[in-house]
């Protein structure tokens, strides 16, 4: 029996789904279904059962389960001190993160990761902050990459970087023609936000609440493009990270306008289960992500597509929650 078998049969049970598992092994569901079917063949029982809320273990499967996990967690001990030994920096990682940061932050960072270490497979998941730590818990990520970090006992923290903050319009707006704004000028318009669970939203209503406004919120949603394409029809307004709307800003679809007297600041941390070992690999991710400055990175990697006639690009996988 492979340990790579074992591996794949914890992630189905901790995921409750066989293409989930086989995203996370790098192999095809069929593979996965064969694994299974090795393994109850093996020792002449059942050891999963499908059913509508996904797939479960039989008794006999959590009895597998439970001494698959530890053996697998020991295996990859093993060869990630092994890896550190070595010279070349390789193996997968596995990054949680919400849409703005994993949309239109984390590519340049990751473009220069891949350069350094292009034996390292990084697989990106969009996903709401509250399955981020969920799956971090649960060993299903390796790192997750979020706004508004919560302090949680079993995990660590370490800060990333802050998001400015900026207001967006329709082009055709009233408040188009400016290049700052005071939050008084938005007392009685429609706004487009995040819905009202995520952090994001949380820490915006509370801004503007602490300037007397009260939002009228026409529409609400869960990821960043869906607001944009709101206000770029002409919806109503929203306030949104910059990094996530400099492209329409450029193409003129919507307009971006600072907030006059003071800044309006969103944390990013890097988060990562205290009690999991940090291989080579995630180290060096955390590295880059911490040490590199942003601003450099694009104008480089922008340099390098001038040259060239294109850039390098990391193209990761993703799967949406």
């Amino acid at each position: 029996m492979h340990v790579e078998t074992l591996k794949v049969f914890c992630d189905i049970i901790e995921s409750g789904s066989f293409s989930y598992a086989a995203s996370q092994n790098f192999v095809t569901q069929s593979a996965v279904s064969q694994q299974v079917r090795t393994l109850e063949e093996k020792y002449g029982c059942r050891l999963v059962e499908r059913g509508r809320n996904g797939v479960k273990a039989t008794a006999a499967g959590r009895t597998l389960y439970n001494i698959s996990k530890e053996i697998v967690r020991l295996f990859m001990e093993l060869d990630n001190s092994l890896r550190e030994a070595g010279s070349v920096v390789s193996g997968s990682i596995r990054v949680g993160t919400v849409y703005s940061v994993g949309l239109h932050e984390l590519p340049p960072y990751l473009t220069e990761f891949l350069r350094l270490y292009p034996a390292v497979n990084v697989h990106l998941e969009y996903l709401r902050s509250n399955r981020i730590y969920e799956e971090l818990l649960d060993g299903r990520i390796d790192l997750g990459i979020v706004v508004y970090p919560v302090k949680r006992s079993q995990l660590t923290a370490i800060p990333f970087r802050t998001d400015e903050m900026v207001l967006i319009v329709p082009r055709h707006h009233k408040l188009a023609s400016q290049s700052k704004v005071s939050f008084a000028q938005l007392q009685g318009e429609n706004f487009i936000g995040y819905e009202r669970d995520q952090s994001t939203r949380k820490a915006t209503d509370k801004v503007l609440r602490a300037h007397n406004v009260k939002p009228n919120y026409v529409m609400e949603f869960d990821n960043i493009e869906t607001i944009k394409r709101a206000v770029e029809i002409g919806m109503g307004i929203a306030i949104v990270p910059r990094l996530s709307v400099e492209r329409e800003a450029a193409q003129g679809w919507v307009k971006i306008i600072e907030f006059e007297g003071e800044s309006f600041l969103r944390p990013l941390a890097i988060i990562y289960k205290r009690s999991r070992e940090l291989w080579p690999a995630l180290r060096k991710f955390i590295e880059v992500l911490t040490t590199t400055d942003l601003a450099e990175l694009k104008a480089r990697q922008a340099a390098g597509a001038d040259v060239n006639g294109k850039g390098n690009s990391a193209e990761p996988t993703s799967q949406t929650g």
